[in-house]
């Protein structure tokens, strides 16, 4: 028993090929773009990642500074003779951190501008 020869026509092989094609190249396109989207999703992450680790480190240095400084005055408060020195060692101290507390919030304005970014 013998099969007949069926052939298939030349324009529905062009048709099938072209149809192959075409979904070869959608399915590139596609996972192009799915790449590009995790890198810049990867880089988005990574970036507010380390201006959070930048925040985070810059509080406990600011911490460190103002404890440091609180320590320094307590020092010098202990050792006042009256309390006319001590209200002039009060205000000096208070005017420095009035000011250190305006530079840290300079740093922190920088940091969520760099988030910004």
């Amino acid at each position: 028993m013998q099969t007949p020869n069926f052939e298939i026509p030349t324009e529905m092989r062009d048709f099938a090929e072209k149809s192959v094609d075409q979904a070869r190249n959608a399915v590139g396109t596609l996972m192009a773009n799915a790449v590009k989207a995790t890198e810049q999703a990867q880089t988005s992450g990574q970036t507010f990642q380390s201006t959070f680790s930048a925040a985070v480190a810059k509080g406990f240095e600011h911490a460190q500074t103002n404890a440091n400084a609180t320590f320094d005055f307590a020092q010098k408060l202990v050792r006042t003779k009256d309390l006319r020195e001590a209200f002039e060692l009060q205000s000096e101290f208070v005017r420095s951190q009035f000011a250190a507390l305006q530079a840290q919030a300079k740093d922190y304005g920088a940091l969520a501008q760099n988030v910004a970014r």
